[in-house]
Parts: structure tokens; sequence; C-alpha cells
């Protein structure tokens, strides 16, 4: 007997489903073929950890979706899947001939296929050869067709996000009690990614985290480097819950800080909050990305301003990072009720950042750590 962990109730999955057979209809296609693992996961239910085995799932434009996968994931379509048909695959098969023979025997051999051809799991290769193996069916890239529809994330998955929000703060607690001198980057990294773990995160992280001259440069990881009085901690927690994702940064101060770092912190705020109070269903994204851009360099804090300011988060699984909606300049989007973003501002070596849900009249802040330059 398996026992079941379904995500989220079948009504759910069964609404998702829905509204994409109804674009699917729209556009005339006959299935789409989903390679995103994000796409398989939010339809099917299906999960496994080893989802950068070659899996994806046939979703006709009626009727319930079919998985193919590797034949040791059996326990988990079982336990995560809501739909019961699958094709399982060996280590001995020939995949393209196995994911050619699963599509002729539920659609013929001339379907019109929507695929997502933008997918990472899906190589030139793979897809030439289920191309070479189907030679009278349509392909056409519908890459978006699911990942726009997740944008607009379901109170339940927001619920999700929250409970993320309640790790990511465990974790910023932990990284400031370890922040001392005499540290390494690698000590307090295992402490915060503890925090997290035991706080419910389902992976560890810990995100952006650098210290030093690596502090002014983003993306940086833990080292073996010791933390010496008066460096910055650039550090950014990104736990996840169902990996529904949360995450925020917070600047820190080893020991000391000068007067001029807390002011340049407060004007960081205040730009963000001059920010975050144009957000609202129905406006421009450029509209805050330009509070943000304009603030920064009219107070002196950058000499230019290119990264973007808001993006997507919620159901990511690695390589993923984000979900491909964006603000920046030239963006052309406007918020709506139940996207869920990451925004963030950053300027010498110190980061502010949230996770927000859009409102019907406003935003909601799931990461709720107090706002303000940490003196470890």
């Amino acid at each position: 007997m398996v026992d079941k962990n379904y995500w989220f109730e079948k009504a759910e999955y069964d609404q998702r489903l829905r509204r994409v057979q109804q674009r699917l209809a729209e556009q005339g296609y006959d299935a789409l073929l989903a390679f995103m693992p994000e796409s398989v996961t939010w339809l099917t239910g299906f999960f496994t950890r080893a989802y950068s085995s070659f899996q994806f799932a046939i979703v006709p434009v009626s009727g319930d979706p079919t998985v193919i996968c590797r034949d040791v994931e059996a326990y988990y379509l079982d336990s995560t899947c809501l739909y019961p048909d699958r094709v399982m695959w060996n280590d001995s098969d020939d995949k393209n001939a196995v994911a050619v023979r699963a599509i002729r025997s539920r659609l013929g051999h001339a379907p019109r296929l929507a695929v997502e051809m933008g997918a990472w799991p899906l190589s030139v290769a793979r897809f030439n050869g289920i191309r070479a193996g189907l030679p009278d069916a349509q392909l056409l890239d519908e890459s978006q067709l699911v990942t726009q529809m997740r944008f607009i994330k379901s109170p339940a998955e927001i619920a999700y996000q929250r409970r993320a929000a309640r790790a990511a703060e465990a974790g910023m607690t932990a990284a400031i009690g370890s922040a001392k001198a005499g540290v390494s980057e690698r000590e307090m990294a295992a402490d915060i990614c503890a925090a997290m773990i035991r706080a419910g995160s389902d992976l560890p992280g810990p995100g952006v985290m650098s210290s030093g001259e690596r502090a002014y440069h983003l993306h940086g990881g833990y080292s073996d480097r010791v933390l010496a009085t008066g460096d910055i901690v650039q550090i950014e927690t990104t736990p996840n819950v169902r990996h529904y994702h949360a995450r925020f940064m917070r600047p820190i101060r080893v020991g000391q800080a000068s007067d001029e770092d807390h002011r340049a912190v407060e004007r960081l705020i205040d730009i963000q909050d001059a920010a975050l109070a144009q957000v609202r269903p129905g406006v421009a994204a450029s509209v805050p990305d330009a509070v943000y851009r304009e603030g920064v360099l009219a107070a002196g804090l950058r000499e230019t301003y290119t990264n973007k300011t808001f993006y997507s988060v919620g159901l990511l699984l690695a390589p993923s990072g984000g979900e491909p909606l964006e603000a920046a300049p030239g963006c052309g989007w406007a918020f709506e009720p139940g996207m869920t973003f990451h925004t963030y501002v950053l300027a010498r070596g110190f980061g502010m950042s949230e996770t927000i849900a859009i409102t019907d009249d406003g935003y909601e802040r799931l990461t709720q750590f107090p706002r303000r330059l940490f003196i470890s």
C-alpha cells in the first residue's frame, strides 16, 4: 500500500488541467508535450528528486494526461501523481523510441503538438529524435503556455510560500547570530541551512552568501573564507516548502558599521518603500521598477543600475531560480492578483529584498523580518 502524498486537492489539479486543455483547444492542438519539470509537477502532481532524468507528460486536449518516466520512479508516481496513465522506460531502452510509441498510441501518427521546446531537459538531440519518429506530426513551440498560467498562484500555493517565508526568517536569524569575526563562511552556512531545515524547508539553501570583496558582487556562494571585523556579509535565504519558494535579503556588518553604512541602508529601505507603494493590480511593472532605479541613482548609491528589480517566484525546481516574469526597463506587463515576486535593491554590497504576493488592492509582504542594517 503506497501512502498518497498529494501536494494539493485533486480539484485544483483538475482545474489546472482544464485551463491548459481549453487553451490547447482554442489553438487547434491535439496535445501538449510538457518537458519542464515544473509543468509536469504542476499539472499531474508527479514529483521525484530524479526529475533530471528523461521524463515528460502528454497532455491531450481532452482526457487525463500520461506521464513518461524511468521505471524506478514507480513509487513516486503512485504516491504523488493524480492520474494513472503512465509509460515506463528502463535503463536499457531506447528512450526516444519509448516516447514516440507513447505519443503514437495515444494521439495517432499525425497529431498537432504543442511542445515546451524551451525546457532545459529537452536537448536538441532528444527533440530531433522524437521529431524523426513522428514525421507526419506538427511540432510547434509553446514553451510559455503552462509557465504563464503558473504566474498566478492559488491560495494553496501561496500558503506554501508563507511557510517557506517562515523558514527564510529562521535562516536569517541564524545568519545574524553566526556572522562573527573568526567564523568561516562554511560554518555560517551550516548554521543557516540547519535552521531553515528545522523550520520546514525542503532544501537547505542557503542561497546567495558571501563576505569581504565578494559581498560587492551578486551570486556569491559560501567558501572557507573566515569573517573579519568590518566585513559585509551579503546573505539571501532561499528555502522552499513543496518546492514553493520565498526568499529575502538583509545587510550584515561584522562587528562594526559606520554612520555612512546606516544612512545608505536607510536610503535603500526608503527607496524600496517608495517602489512598493506603487504595487497593485493593473499597475505596469515598469512604474516601481523606475522608482527603484531612479532612486538609487539619484542618491548616488550606484553609478549604473542594470539588474532586474522584480522576478516571479513560486514552484521552482533547480536549475530554475525564478519564473520568466521580470521587471526591467522596457518590460510590458502589469501586476495581477495572485502573482508572487522576489523584489530587491542592491548597492554598496548591501541588499534589501522581500517576497511579496499581489492582492486584490495592493500586496502582502510574505517575508516579515525586521528591516535594517544588522551588526553581528
